[in-house]
């Protein structure tokens, strides 16, 4: 297996970059939960206001430019709650994760399955998940620059004007996952293992028929969905996994991954990231940050700056069950807490 793991750029502008391990947990924040009562998190009843807030965030793409788009965001929240509020542009899914369990960053904007295990093992909360198109919930796909292999029928034009077949067009999953028995043994890139797009849910679909993504296939892992992606158009890779549909972030400047990737498979829908808060903080504070967040995302100039941080178009109240079965997926090839 091989990893590609490119260095995060410096971060300026009062943004910090954090690359945390190993962090302490609080005893009484922890909030275990199963699949019958899926973890809604805690607070501190008592808890004074801090002086600063500090906004934990995951590069998806280029470090740089997310530390440019989450200005917006971060100067919102300062206004709307009366404390300082920083962004913090961790190392990592995990690096984000304990950055809350250690106080470290009191809001994060974490994908499913690190909103569950920030709640599992700090207590934070998980307030909102993000709606995109409509939706809160994804599939993440497998596009190939091979289509003669993986496709069972012509690919067709979507309306974003990229290549699908095995009825995978309407973005909803899952679809075209027979599929998947045809990979063994192929030229594959996928995202770090905690990615519940980039790794989670397509390992737990390619189990299912007999495939496993750490021993079966020539793997190689990268730490963005546009890498996996550029990987695939560069002809590194035969297949790749992200997203759906990820190849939108680089096709206006990588203009030939319209014609040269098609994608011919969907994974079951994947519940929406979102925004955990921490559990050292007042019932009271959790609820004006969460509004706060809300209120903005409702705004036009909210939308625009969530867009371009994650393309989120909008926030809603997150649903505990629904996140749980990202914990469900990850427990499905072993990966657990």
């Amino acid at each position: 297996m091989r990893i590609r793991t490119p260095l995060l750029a410096v971060v300026a502008t009062g943004l910090l970059t954090a690359s945390l391990a190993g962090c302490g947990a609080r005893d009484e924040s922890t909030t275990e939960s199963s699949a019958a009562s899926p973890c809604t998190g805690s607070s501190a009843t008592d808890a004074a206001d801090p002086s600063e807030l500090t906004l934990a965030l995951v590069p998806s793409g280029d470090a740089n430019k997310l530390v440019e788009t989450v200005k917006p965001l971060q100067d919102a929240l300062t206004e709307r709650l009366g404390i300082p509020v920083r962004g913090v542009i961790t190392q990592d899914y995990q690096a984000a994760v304990e950055a809350i369990g250690a106080n470290q960053a009191q809001i994060g904007m974490l994908p499913p399955l690190q909103m569950v295990q920030a709640c599992n093992k700090y207590g934070a909360e998980p307030a909102l998940q993000t709606v995109r198109k409509g939706k809160t919930t994804y599939a993440a796909q497998f596009y190939t620059n091979n289509p003669d292999k993986y496709c069972d029928d012509a690919p067709v034009t979507g309306a974003n004007g990229l290549l699908y077949c095995n009825g995978t067009e309407g973005g909803t999953g899952p679809a075209g996952l027979d599929s998947l028995s045809k990979m063994k043994d192929a030229k594959t890139v996928m995202l770090q293992s905690a990615s519940s797009a980039g790794f989670v849910f397509p390992s737990a679909a390619l189990k299912a028929v007999g495939i496993d993504s750490t021993t079966d296939l020539d793997l190689t892992q990268v730490t963005s969905h546009p890498a996996a992606v550029l990987s695939v158009n560069n002809g590194d890779d035969e297949v790749g996994v992200s997203f759906w549909d990820a190849r939108e972030t680089v096709v206006r400047d990588t203009p030939d991954v319209a014609k040269n990737l098609v994608v011919f498979a969907l994974t079951n829908e994947i519940p929406n990231d979102g925004v955990s808060i921490s559990s050292s903080l007042s019932p009271a504070l959790q609820q004006r940050i969460s509004d706060a967040m809300e209120d903005y995302a409702s705004t036009p100039e909210g939308v625009e700056a969530l867009t371009a941080i994650y393309q989120i178009t909008g926030l809603d109240k997150a649903d505990p069950a629904a996140l749980q079965q990202a914990q469900t997926e990850a427990d499905s090839i072993g990966l657990g807490n």
